[in-house]
């Protein structure tokens, strides 16, 4: 009678927390189209689909084999919410990119080079890491280049000339600076290479106190003209105190109720200043007369309002042509698909990789493109 008892108090228990997990599921079904800016908890239930995806995915074997009737919660769940899972994982046959480039193809390589400084905190490796970075792109031979954090020195001379690293390689660029420090001495911001001419440049600057902005160039390849977005947009800022808080909230002591507010305080900021971000991007690229791209590092999951409101009707290269989860972020947590290409249908995706260099806290995304004629 005991054991009967406690099987079935047992069944309840884990039923009601399927329940609750399905709830909170289908709550976050709701994200993409939730601004942060009026809903900003929306901006966490985008991080939190992974893991809910994963506890529903395993409580619906259990229930098959529990009692079958009830694995239907999970399964009907799971369906509604398709969209969430879709954008979540690429599900094509495993494919090796090929590294021969087809002159009817556009390459296109999307990388946040964080500083070109790489991963070292000495000094003399950072300087190395510069020339370290540039090569890895050059190797990929591709088209047009788009590089988030990236900085350069006009008068430090070539110890610091950034973009000199790959003038050899690309006869026209468009640097959008968004911090500048004593006059050209130092400068970052996104940058643009390409091998082919670029007729048009532009810079859109958000709302806010946040030094980013979006550009554009417009690109002559032959015959044909297309418009390549690219931009970052606002992170949550974490510094080695805030891992450091995250690392006091992982060990539940009496400091971590502190830690937890600092850190869900940046995170809020970050959530509504995206949005506001995205806003304008949208906007913006939906301006463009030619076939266009934007590619860049958004800060945000698939399962964001962020992506989701940017991404429109356009493709991603990755779900188109990857595999997995495509983490692009290597710090913090497995799931976070942070960075993106993503054309519009004029395009064909040919093929698509990411590449970890170990130079940078992001992998560069690499794509082949061609227009449909």
């Amino acid at each position: 009678m005991a054991q009967s008892f406690i099987r079935r108090f047992t069944k309840k228990i884990l039923l009601f927390a399927t329940v609750i997990l399905c709830i909170l599921f289908l709550a976050t079904c709701l994200t993409p189209k939730l601004n942060p800016q009026q809903w900003w908890i929306a901006g966490f239930f985008g991080l939190s689909v992974p893991y809910i995806f994963i506890l529903i995915f395993f409580s619906v074997f259990f229930w098959l084999i529990a009692k079958p009737i009830l694995a239907l919660i999970p399964l009907i769940t799971l369906g509604i919410g398709w969209n969430q899972i879709s954008v979540l994982c690429a599900m094509n046959a495993p494919s090796s990119f090929v590294s021969a480039h087809v002159d009817t193809t556009i390459r296109l390589v999307s990388w946040n080079v964080g500083n070109m400084y790489g991963l070292s905190k000495d000094n003399d490796k950072r300087t190395h890491d510069r020339t370290e970075i540039a090569g890895a792109i050059i190797k990929t031979n591709a088209d047009i280049v788009c590089l988030q954090e990236f900085n350069h020195s006009y008068t430090q001379g070539p110890q610091a000339d950034n973009i000199g690293l790959f003038k050899k390689y690309y006869a026209y660029n468009y640097f959008s600076i968004n911090y500048e420090k004593g006059n050209g001495f130092y400068a970052a911001g996104t940058i643009l290479f390409s091998k082919y001419p670029i007729i048009k440049t532009g810079k859109i600057t958000y709302p806010g106190a946040y030094p980013e902005s979006l550009l554009y160039a417009d690109i002559k390849i032959q015959n044909d003209t297309i418009r390549v977005y690219t931009t970052h947009l606002q992170s949550f800022a974490f510094n080695s105190n805030d891992y450091a808080e995250i690392e006091k909230i992982k060990e539940t002591n009496s400091q971590s109720v502190q830690a937890s507010k600092n850190i869900f305080s940046k995170m809020k900021t970050a959530f509504t200043t995206r949005a506001a971000q995205a806003d304008k991007v949208k906007m913006e690229i939906d301006k463009s007369l030619y076939p266009s791209v934007i590619c860049g590092d958004f800060n945000d999951v698939p399962n964001s309002y962020i992506y989701n409101h940017i991404r429109g009707n356009r493709q991603d290269a990755f779900l188109a042509k990857g595999l997995g989860i495509g983490k692009s972020y290597i710090a913090l947590a497995p799931t976070l698909r942070i960075d993106y290409i993503l054309p519009d249908n004029n395009f064909s995706i040919n093929q698509f990789t990411m590449i970890d260099e170990s130079l940078s806290d992001h992998l560069m995304l690499l794509s082949d493109l061609s227009l449909k004629k």
